[in-house]
């Protein structure tokens, strides 16, 4: 072994930086979404997987490369969050695979391990698309290779080439995928891939302490864009660090400015009062600094800091030891207290916290599937970006587990439906499965930006609405106009149920409106149900 290698601990360290960076610019990857709605979430999704394989390589003391890789890819894999999660977790794994055995490596060893961390990424989803971060990877293992031939020692070298190259391709992802050019944006994944790494490589050239004065500079598309977008920060619910809530009172206490302060240090900002007592309601990861910059404008009153991951193992134990022992059990994913009240009166299932925003971890699936009172379970996600998380859950326990791949709510509903205790695990995964397939569902929630897609106009703040969870098809600034048109689009008159949810925003009277203007219209049988979800106005399902 040459001497001074790089090792694990080196790894480790400059990964660390790199999670730093990415959390730095999370807020604006999170808004680089192709419909404007308010859930984008892959920056969030990208940097809690982070988070999860640096915790597990904390618990590593060995310097060794190889070790320290495992720990990275398992911590990635139990934590990963979403589509963009699975996939940075694959990477890890295909990365610890390149890096097996050696105790330090050269730059020619990470080129190796880069590459192999593309392939096994790769083959980690069933249809790879190019024009995503799956590309960015493919074509940073390739400029690192081509340096490592040149070079092989020159870890600084390698590691530059693989940054560069995956800014020109986050910029380039625009020409690989339309649907991207339409919208005006790159590709979030690949932006929060160039991030990792950048930040990764400010470690590696010495400059730590200046990245804590500066701020990620995110990719622009290479290729005209219609329109133009500016990055913008959303407000994303995170699933994660510290629930705080206090009182604070004080004079002449300056609410604008309060509000603005601390949406800066947290999310999920809820402030209500006056000028002499103000609630406060925040998530964040470091709730010190939150209670820290309060007590300099009065005193704090009510304090309460609980952790988030602790209060949902909670839930999750209090669903357990209300279940009976059933021969197959069911673990499904929703959000808002009407789909819970809903999904607990169809049947056995553990309901685990989740959706839009809220994407749960590998980690918390499987939590939930070991909670589940049966050694057989069936899995619904309800939403497209966690599929890919819960086809990970299989291999990590010893229960026997079906995925079924619902992409709504709704559909994991009429899935749920479908169940019969009468067949056995195999024939109710199909017959669900098949169950979903005669679903439609309408999601109506407000634009956050404007854009331009499937040839419409969007203004930020007007209502749109879309076609199972795929396809924009209707906006305006009347939301009753925006269901009517999207109802004509989805073909409404081929229905014969129709079941209204509405969100946690929505006032029932409203709902009620609707549903007799579409009972009176299409001679239909309506239901409404409050799904109490967060973001969404209404969510319609169409059987």
């Amino acid at each position: 072994m040459k001497a001074n290698l790089p090792d694990g601990q080196l790894l480790k360290e400059i990964f660390a930086s790199g999670t730093t960076w990415l959390e730095k610019s999370a807020p604006d990857i999170n808004a680089i979404n192709v419909f404007p709605i308010p859930d984008g979430d892959t920056g969030t999704n990208m940097l809690l997987t982070m988070r999860s394989a640096l915790e597990e390589a904390t618990r590593n003391s060995d310097s060794d490369a190889s070790s320290m890789t495992k720990s990275l890819a398992y911590g990635a894999l139990m934590g990963a969050r979403g589509n963009s999660g699975v996939i940075l977790s694959q990477f890890w794994r295909g990365l610890a695979k390149g890096l097996e055995g050696k105790s330090s490596f050269d730059a020619k060893d990470f080129a190796t391990a880069l590459a192999e961390a593309s392939q096994t990424a790769y083959e980690g989803i069933i249809h790879p698309v190019e024009g995503t971060m799956l590309t960015v990877l493919k074509d940073a293992a390739e400029a690192a290779d081509k340096t490592a031939k040149v070079n092989s020692e020159n870890l600084l070298s390698v590691l530059e080439a693989a940054v560069e190259a995956a800014k020109d391709s986050v910029a380039r992802t625009p020409s690989l995928l339309p649907v991207l050019k339409e919208a005006g944006v790159v590709d979030a994944g690949g932006q929060g891939i160039y991030v990792l790494l950048d930040g990764a490589l400010h470690h590696l050239k010495g400059e730590k302490d200046k990245m804590q004065y500066r701020q990620p500079r995110l990719v622009a598309a290479d290729v005209a864009l219609t329109p133009k977008m500016a990055p913008t920060a959303t407000e994303v619910e995170v699933p994660y660090g510290y629930c705080t809530n206090f009182v604070l009172k004080g004079q002449s206490l300056d609410l604008k400015k309060l509000k603005k302060d601390l949406g800066k240090k947290g999310q999920s900002l809820i402030i209500s009062g006056d000028e002499s007592l103000v609630r406060v309601h925040i998530h964040s990861f470091e709730p010190g600094e939150i209670i820290n910059y309060a007590t300099h404008l009065g005193t704090l009153h009510q304090i309460s800091i609980n952790n988030m991951d602790d209060q949902y193992v909670e839930f999750i134990k209090m669903q357990k030891e209300r279940l009976p022992t059933a021969d197959i059990a069911m673990v499904t994913v929703a959000s808002g207290d009407g789909f819970l009240e809903v999904f607990n009166s169809l049947g056995t299932a553990i309901t685990v916290p989740g959706g839009q925003t809220m994407n749960p971890s590998v980690r918390q699936l499987v939590q939930a599937v070991e909670s589940a009172p049966s050694d057989n379970v069936i899995l619904l996600p309800n939403n497209k970006n966690i599929i890919l998380t819960a086809s990970q859950v299989e291999s990590l326990t010893s229960k026997k587990v079906k995925v079924v791949p619902t992409r709504t709510v709704p559909q994991g509903i009429a899935a749920f439906l479908a169940f019969s205790y009468e067949a056995n695990l195999e024939k109710n995964a199909q017959v669900m499965e098949e169950a979903i397939t005669a679903i439609k569902t309408i999601e109506v929630t407000k634009a956050v930006r404007k854009t331009q897609l499937n040839g419409m106009k969007i203004k930020k703040g007007q209502f749109i609405a879309i076609l199972n969870d795929e396809n924009l098809i209707a906006s305006g600034s009347n939301i009753k106009e925006v269901i009517f048109e999207a109802l004509l689009k989805a073909d409404i008159e081929d229905a014969d149920v129709m079941t209204i949810y509405y969100g946690a925003e929505t006032q029932a009277s409203e709902a009620e409106s609707i549903a007799w203007e579409i009972q009176d219209k299409y001679s239909i049988q309506v239901e409404i149900v409050r799904g109490g979800q967060p973001y969404y106005n209404y969510i319609i399902s169409l059987e």
